[in-house]
């Protein structure tokens, strides 16, 4: 089968794969944007179900989220037993095997050019699943997005496309998946180029944008229109509100600040086994499933009572802590949770008590609590993720409200300059990335970079040739023009020269010849004539420029060629790339 899709591929792909090698192959990536989005709406919709049909047959009452119903002991034991069998499961995996998340999608753009495994997405799919069912504190959006562009990923490895085409379906991944779990196209094209990628380029937008539209039409088909919240018509009443507003964001921006640091504190214990740790989190789960059981699961039907104004402050303030607390230890220790699910959680339940607050200090002036839940959530969400923009077009397109702009402005910014300035915190993704030892380079450089292959600027006009020729053959060769000569080796091609030396020697050859009289040499050697050869190195064609310039340093050679696997034990060769190539085609655009 393997054999079959590899042919199919080779002969139908080519003129495809090479018009995505550069940036201006709009209309091939806005196809692969609508697949990557098709294919993600399906994905997150059987991960949904995956999630839903065993709560609900499991939980009491109505709904896959009453986890606040089920019996005193059932409650204590269930993420106990969770956690020891997703620690038993993560234990028998190796190290590479158990990342998961949105932080590891970062790290395989940021050093593997976007390429997901298959057991990558297997393993993500069950421990995604069972960290929501088993009650930890989890939300299922981070394993979605780790879904979505996993199976973005794998379908760009199966048509064999060039890797800066890869890296453009892993954020198509990214946006379909948020928008098929909130019902928010919009918001999922920002969250992918504001957090993932982080980068703004318009050849990218078209693809995401249809990979977010066609995975909420295929979610839609299921679940209806309606965004994830049912939400009121929410208003401010009167500008007077500013100031309880601004001192809401900034209690916001502490808690997310808090929440940063406690995931990074835990995070220095990661040498402990991983079985241990994640048994220690489903210990610590306990008690909060049995008095604060509202932490239990994803949450989502907590939230939507605090939007609706139906939560007594003491529960509100007891959940959102209790929330905070739990969710930045386990995850900081390692469970393999989602964090944008809690993070709306904490950000409902903290600002809805703050509006309690505001209604009791001036009762006539004080909007509703639902108003001050929703910009909470987005404040907590623009903190945490350090993503300002993805948490205000979540919040217009969760609320449909265009009132709640201006305010939802003020909060998110303010949240999140009092966590990233006065507290000197990053996001939370980088900030893991950080404590593994990881950066995520997003320099203009090397975005550009990133978003060519090698493919695009190579220099086709070449030949590949034995290093010793008779010189009937030497010339027969300077009849079909090259402008550069592969010279092969034992183990490959070793040299590079161009054929104008060659074409110089033999005439030089010939006139030495008439002057002494004497008949030229029958033979030719490729690697003694005086010529400018280059030492070369080999560099794959799907690799972007990026990747071509590490070869480049790496090797310590003058030129590449591009090579393919075509067959078995088979490489073919392309073309040439030089180290001035890729300065001249940047220099070339940034101007």
């Amino acid at each position: 089968m393997r054999k079959i899709w590899h042919q199919i591929t080779e002969n139908l792909f080519p003129v495809f794969r090479r018009r995505l090698s550069g940036v201006d192959a709009l209309p091939q990536l806005a196809v692969l944007g609508l697949l990557s989005g098709l294919i993600t709406g399906g994905v997150i919709l059987v991960f949904r179900l995956a999630i839903e049909w065993p709560l609900e047959y499991f939980l009491p009452g109505d709904g896959s989220e009453s986890f606040e119903e089920l019996d005193f002991l059932t409650r204590g034991l269930l993420p106990l037993a969770g956690a020891l069998a997703l620690g038993l499961f993560l234990h028998r995996l190796a190290i590479h095997d158990r990342k998961v998340g949105i932080v590891h999608i970062m790290e395989r753009l940021n050093y593997h050019q976007g390429y997901i495994s298959v057991r990558s997405a297997i393993v993500q799919f069950i421990t995604g699943v069972t960290t929501v069912i088993t009650g930890q504190s989890a939300g299922r959006e981070g394993p979605a997005v780790h879904l979505g562009a996993a199976f973005s990923s794998l379908m760009g490895q199966w048509m064999r496309l060039p890797n800066n085409s890869i890296r453009t379906l892993v954020a198509c991944g990214c946006a379909a998946a948020i928008s098929a779990s909130f019902n928010t196209p919009l918001s999922g094209v920002i969250f992918a180029m504001e957090v993932v990628m982080m980068e703004y380029t318009i050849a990218v937008f078209t693809p995401i944008i249809l990979a977010a539209v066609s995975a909420a039409i295929v979610t839609q088909a299921i679940y209806g229109s309606e965004p994830a919240f049912s939400v009121p018509a929410l208003t401010m009443n009167s500008l007077i509100e500013i100031p309880w507003i601004l001192a809401i964001a900034v209690i916001i921006g502490v808690a997310a600040a808090l929440f940063i640091h406690l995931v990074d504190t835990m995070g220095r214990y990661h040498h402990r086994p991983v079985l241990l740790r994640v048994a220690f989190c489903g210990l610590l789960m306990v008690p909060f499933a049995l008095f604060i059981p509202e932490v239990m699961g994803i949450g989502y039907d907590t939230v939507d009572l605090a939007i609706h104004g139906h939560m007594a402050f003491w529960l509100l303030l007891g959940a959102g802590i209790a929330k905070l607390l739990i969710t930045s230890l386990t995850i900081g220790l390692g469970m393999p949770s989602g964090v944008i699910g809690p993070t709306i959680f904490m950000g409902a339940t903290l600002g809805g008590a703050m509006g309690l607050i505001g209604a009791q200090i001036a009762p006539d002036i004080a909007s509703s609590v639902g108003f001050y839940a929703m910009l909470g959530m987005g404040a907590m969400m623009g903190a945490v993720l350090q993503a300002p923009l993805a948490a205000l077009m979540a919040l217009m397109e969760l609320t449909r409200n265009p009132h709640i702009m201006l305010p939802g402005m003020l909060i998110i910014t303010t949240a999140s300059l009092v966590t990233s300035e006065a507290f000197g915190k990053k996001s939370l993704f980088l900030t893991i990335l950080k404590s593994q030892g990881l950066s995520y380079q997003s320099s203009p450089v090397i975005q550009a970079l990133r978003r060519v292959s090698v493919g695009a600027i190579m220099d086709r006009n070449i030949l590949r040739t034995e290093r010793h020729l008779t010189t009937e053959a030497a010339r027969k060769i300077l009849k079909a023009e090259p402008k550069w000569l592969v010279v092969e080796g034992s183990n490959g091609p070793t040299a590079l020269l161009p054929a104008v030396d060659l074409a110089r020697y033999l005439e030089d050859a010939e006139e030495l010849a008439a002057e002494k009289g004497t008949k030229p040499a029958d033979t030719v050697d490729l690697m003694e004539i005086p010529a400018n050869r280059r030492d070369i190195a080999p560099v794959q064609y799907q690799a972007t420029l990026e990747e071509a310039l590490e070869v480049f340093d790496g090797k310590s050679v003058e030129a590449l060629y591009v090579q393919r696997h075509v067959a078995p034990m088979i490489q073919r060769v392309y073309g040439i790339v030089l180290k001035s190539d890729i300065e001249s085609y940047y220099q070339y655009r940034r101007s």
